[in-house]
Parts: C-alpha cells; sequence; structure tokens
C-alpha cells in the first residue's frame, strides 16, 4: 500500500504558493526530496545568468559540481517558502564516490501540526556586497520575531 502524503501545495501568506502539512509531521521526518533537473552550475550561469534576479529561485546548489533546477521536473518541494524561524531543513545526502547521486531531502526539525505551513533557511550567500537594494530584493515575509528581513545569510 502506498504511504499517505502528508503535505500539500496551496496559496500561502508568506509568499505564493506554499507546501502545508495535511497530517502530523514528527520531528526528525523525512517529508520529501527536492527534485529537479541536475545540472552544472556552468549550465546554470549559462541558462538562467542573462536573467535579472527576482528575489525567486528555484535552484538549489546540491554541492560544489551540481546544481537541482527545479524550474525543470520540479516537484512540490520547489513551493517550500524560506523563513528565519523554519520548521525544516534542508538535508544533503552525499553519495559515497559520485557527486551527480547526492541528494536533497526536506526533513522536520520539530513537530508540525496539519494545517502549518513548512519552511526551511534557504542559506542564499552572495559573494557580492549585501547592499540594501540586495536586501531588499531578496526580501524576507516570513513574519517571524527574528526575522532578519532577507533571505541573504551574514557574511562570515
Amino acid at each position: 500500500m502506498p504511504k499517505k502524503k502528508k503535505i500539500e501545495a496551496r496559496l500561502s501568506p508568506i509568499h505564493g504558493n506554499g507546501v502545508f502539512a495535511t497530517d502530523r509531521i514528527a520531528k526528525g521526518e523525512r517529508i520529501i526530496r527536492y527534485k529537479g533537473k541536475l545540472r552544472s552550475h556552468d549550465e546554470v550561469d549559462e541558462e538562467y545568468g542573462e536573467v535579472d534576479e527576482d528575489g525567486h529561485t528555484f535552484l538549489f546548489t546540491l554541492n560544489d559540481d551540481y546544481v537541482v533546477d527545479a524550474n525543470v521536473k520540479g516537484n512540490i518541494a520547489r513551493w517550500i517558502n524560506h523563513s528565519c524561524d523554519p520548521n525544516c531543513e534542508a538535508e544533503i545526502e552525499e553519495h559515497d564516490s559520485n557527486r551527480r547521486k547526492d541528494k536533497v531531502y526536506i526533513q522536520a526539525l520539530r513537530d508540525i501540526a496539519p494545517g502549518e505551513e513548512l519552511t526551511y533557511n534557504y542559506g542564499i550567500t552572495l559573494d557580492e556586497r549585501h547592499t540594501p537594494k540586495l536586501k531588499k530584493l531578496w526580501g524576507c515575509r516570513c513574519g517571524a520575531r527574528n526575522c532578519s528581513g532577507t533571505m541573504l545569510q551574514p557574511k562570515r
């Protein structure tokens, strides 16, 4: 018997579409794999390099060699929104010898109740200076008490 789906996509108060629990999800539970076309960083740069940044992405950096492009063959996981106080995290499962076989899973950081929106910290890092314009472009709308106002991670 197939496993019952515990999530569904619908409109989100955070931004656009979101993913919501339809059943209880336990802390530590692996919820879904983030799927899409596997591409090299060079392929992604060639495909999207000339596209103006708009603060919206379905690209997930898998490792130093590959990116998961959920614009192509993506699944419901691409609709999970960012939050500064997330209830999930992205976990990369590394293959022993083949970087192409690494996978991304979304896992619960705590118990999640039915009806609750799933979120994780996107961890967006940019090499360039975080100007007010870039912070606004990558603005966060999560509404958490500890919201930083941007999806950009602090410089180290």
